[in-house]
């Protein structure tokens, strides 16, 4: 079999032993990284390091291969990562609960080298199966996804003009989000699911009073508690599709107003079980929205926005993700020049 050079499996096992077995009879052919336990394989995956496969225990101390799988499977930009399930749990009820998760396979402890070997190379042929026909239904479908890309930048502006006049607001900031994406090494189609989904961020804000968007001073504990429902307004409005997305534009409303510490809103999730893509946009969104004209401010200096978001590493954002933005900041600059307000 000729190694492959591209696809990359994660081991996931508490096992010492069972983490060098598997890892020696995939190297040959993949790359392979390991975690030795559920919460560091999260906090991976977390960071944008996106596996191709996992190869995950069922049975581990901090949190279980079934809590793992769900948490994947509930966030579109991991949900179609396949889980193959490897434990010592070999009740057919088992089986049938692992795979009921969404878990593509189930192999039984003790391990056999030759049925991992055989079981992982026939999910990443169907992957890269999978890829080259949706490659080929791209590359034939390209007026229907330039629509597609128009009518959800729309959608964003028709909130955006509510406290914005120009809208070009979510032009910086999709193209803010997508630059982060790349830079943290995403893959080119989560990098453009991001970059269509961001500018529905605000969309909730369509069910926030004008008077209260357009406010010139400062906003009464009244009016704060309205315009922190936009992010639930967002998600009933985008609602619940099959469409990864919409699915991800969901997320988006939902967690682009929580803070890495826990303190943000509507429902204070914090640090890494913050969504990917809502730790993106949080810094895209915030770092526009402090260089720009609002109606209760004058726009922010470049130097000040970015001495901001320095301060707030760990607290508001994502450290690693700051470091990210800030390290492309020809590229921002570029941008802002790009898509500059009106007067």
């Amino acid at each position: 079999m000729t190694p492959f050079t591209t696809e990359t499996v994660l081991i996931v096992d508490d096992s010492p032993d069972n983490l060098i077995i598997l890892s020696e009879t995939l190297k040959p052919f993949y790359k392979v990284k390991v975690a030795n336990n559920g919460k560091k394989a999260l906090n991976m995956i977390a960071s944008g390091d996106f596996p191709d496969l996992i190869l995950l225990d069922i049975m581990m101390p901090d949190i279980s291969g079934y809590d793992v799988c769900k948490k994947l499977k509930s966030d579109p930009l991991t949900r179609n990562i396949p889980i193959i399930f490897v434990t010592a749990l070999s009740d057919y009820t088992d089986e049938a609960e692992g795979l009921n998760l969404g878990a593509v396979d189930y192999i039984t402890k003790p391990i056999n080298s030759s049925i991992v070997l055989a079981r992982v190379n026939t999910q990443i042929s169907l992957l890269r199966y999978q890829h080259d026909l949706e490659q080929k239904l791209q590359a034939r479908t390209e007026e229907i996804v330039l629509t597609r890309m128009e009518v959800i930048r729309q959608l964003g502006r028709a909130a955006e003009f509510k406290d914005n006049e120009t809208g070009t607001h979510i032009l910086r900031m999709s193209a803010y989000a997508k630059i982060i994406s790349q830079k943290i090494g995403l893959d080119n189609a989560r990098i453009e699911l991001i970059y269509l989904a961001a500018p529905m961020h605000d969309i909730g804000k369509i069910g926030t009073p004008d008077a209260i968007l357009q406010k010139p001073g400062s906003l009464t504990q009244d009016e704060w508690e309205i315009v922190r429902k936009h992010p639930l307004q967002g998600a009933d409005i985008i609602g619940n599709h099959h469409s990864l997305l919409l699915q991800t534009a969901r997320v988006v409303s939902l967690t682009h107003h929580e803070r890495f510490d826990g303190t943000g809103y509507p429902n204070k999730i914090k640090g890494y079980d913050i969504p990917l893509v809502g730790r993106i946009v949080a810094i895209a969104d915030v770092f526009d929205a402090l260089t720009s004209r609002r109606p209760y401010k004058e726009p922010w200096s470049v130097e000040d926005a970015i001495n901001y978001l320095m301060e707030q590493k760990g607290l508001h954002f994502d450290g690693e993700l700051v470091d990210a933005f800030l390290s492309c900041m020809d590229q921002i600059q570029t941008v802002m020049a790009q898509f500059k307000d009106e007067a």
